[in-house]
């Protein structure tokens, strides 16, 4: 029965890439990159968390590494290498997109497109709505995107992840 679970979990955040994928993006244009982990980058990825944490004194990178070593799985959502959308708007910082620079900060590179930002938003929600119909816990965490980039696992100037159990309660929520 467990091995029809873990199957089931990961086929599930199948489901949740493919939402990722498919979700809509400014002009048509798609910077999103996904990856699924599992196994034993489930347990690299929340060893190199807690490491962070506690290098970086950084506060709640165990809290959320221990959520990840708890997980079946994880989807890592990312840009990568997106170009602006060429608006002009504003909604970045800057009135001309081409006057736009993004510099390597500590976690994540930035500032970013806010239209690829949405991108990546709306990626995310699509991807949790899909774990949610398949009763998959899950929750968002920028943590663990920033320690997966960090550690090399994904690429991407911003990197998002979502861990997912299935379990009797959520293990997500309701946190010390």
């Amino acid at each position: 029965m467990e091995k029809m679970m873990e199957d089931s979990i990961i086929r599930g955040v199948e489901f949740m890439a493919i939402a990722a994928r498919t979700a809509p993006k400014a002009k048509g244009d798609d910077f999103v990159g996904i990856k699924i982990i599992a196994g034993e980058e489930v347990k690299k990825l929340a060893d190199a968390m807690v490491k962070y944490g506690e290098g970086n004194k950084k506060k709640n990178y165990d809290r959320d590494g221990e959520n990840v070593r708890n997980s079946s799985a994880v989807l890592l959502l990312s840009l990568e290498d997106p170009r602006v959308a060429g608006l002009n708007c504003g909604a970045c910082g800057v009135n001309n997109c081409a006057d736009l620079k993004t510099v390597e900060g500590e976690e994540f590179a930035g500032p970013l497109c806010a239209w690829r930002l949405l991108d990546l938003g709306i990626a995310l929600g699509s991807a949790v709505k899909t774990a949610s119909i398949f009763n998959l816990d899950n929750r968002i965490m920028y943590r663990v995107g920033a320690v997966a980039r960090n550690i090399g696992m994904m690429e991407g100037q911003i990197v998002v992840g979502i861990p997912v159990s299935a379990e009797g309660k959520s293990i997500y929520f309701d946190r010390k």
